[in-house]
């Protein structure tokens, strides 16, 4: 295994690193969710090396390492981002060079809207606990806060952010729905650092993973992606934040695609049932080489 990491220059300095095996058959760029988080709690996608599939980590600007968006937060769009998705992508991967595309959380959002624009330069998508329409995912977001016990589900829905017990009341709902692990990894805690840390998750998804009030909020491509004619695989917790509703609107308009739905996970699937998250994204690339 070969490990690769620098800044390419789009424009802005974006960070990345490429998990390369010696014997190289596929590749495989990851989109890392948030907004504003950063590559690092995808690091077990790593373990494809052992399937001969090169992985490919960046930080998306504003987050992580990378430098800053250079326009005002609250002017981003949809084609702003996934535009950049193409610039990194034209300056990591030799030009003609088709690739499999993998977004997680919101990475899977943006997943899809380049496939939808972009699909001609790719073999494959995977959506991992992803989303086509951020109302519906809210939407399914109140429904899992009402399942909550009573002193939790009001302050959530009060937006009590300064309430003493608030906190409890979002760890309750992390605990249940976004990483089922009495001990977060080292990965995850960074990348939750860095959505902290710097201005793009605030601005554009909102204070917490349940309350989107930032300039996604409207974000919704669900009457798009039908356009979609590659190899698509969609990933799901049973207990995800962006439920497994979520998840069949986004299989039942994309033709031929295929969902699976890993059993007692929530959203960070990866950490949860490594082994098979794993095998099934492997065997699902060779399988569409």
């Amino acid at each position: 295994m070969e490990i690769k990491e620098g800044f390419i220059d789009i424009g802005i300095k974006v960070y990345y690193k490429i998990v390369s095996p010696k014997n190289v058959k596929a590749k495989l760029l990851t989109l890392h969710g948030g907004p504003g988080a950063s590559h690092d709690y995808l690091s077990p996608l790593a373990d494809l090396v052992k399937y001969d599939i090169e992985v490919i980590f960046y930080d998306q600007p504003g987050c992580g390492r990378s430098e800053d968006i250079p326009i005002d937060l609250t002017k981003v769009t949809i084609d702003y981002v996934v535009e950049d998705v193409e610039k990194v992508r034209k300056k990591l991967i030799k030009e003609g060079e088709k690739i499999f595309l993998y977004g997680s959380s919101y990475g899977g959002f943006l997943a899809l809207a380049y496939a939808v624009k972009y699909q001609n330069n790719l073999k494959g998508l995977i959506v991992s606990n992803g989303l086509a329409s951020v109302p519906l995912t809210v939407q399914e977001m109140n429904r899992l806060i009402e399942e909550l016990p009573e002193k939790y589900k009001e302050l959530i829905k009060k937006q009590a952010l300064d309430h003493p017990e608030y906190q409890n009341a979002v760890n309750e709902f992390y605990r249940k729905h976004l990483l089922r692990m009495d001990t977060y990894p080292e990965d995850v805690i960074r990348a939750l650092k860095y959505a902290e840390e710097r201005k793009v998750y605030r601005v554009l998804n909102g204070p917490n993973e349940f309350t989107i009030t930032g300039v996604i909020k409207d974000w919704d491509i669900s009457d798009q992606i039908h356009v979609i004619k590659i190899p698509t695989l969609i990933l799901v917790g049973e207990y995800d934040e962006v439920t497994p509703r979520v998840a069949e609107d986004i299989h039942k308009r994309i033709k031929g695609s295929k969902m699976v739905i890993f059993k007692n996970c929530s959203h960070l699937t990866m950490w949860e049932d490594r082994e098979n998250y794993i095998k099934t994204i492997g065997d699902f690339i060779l399988s569409n080489l």
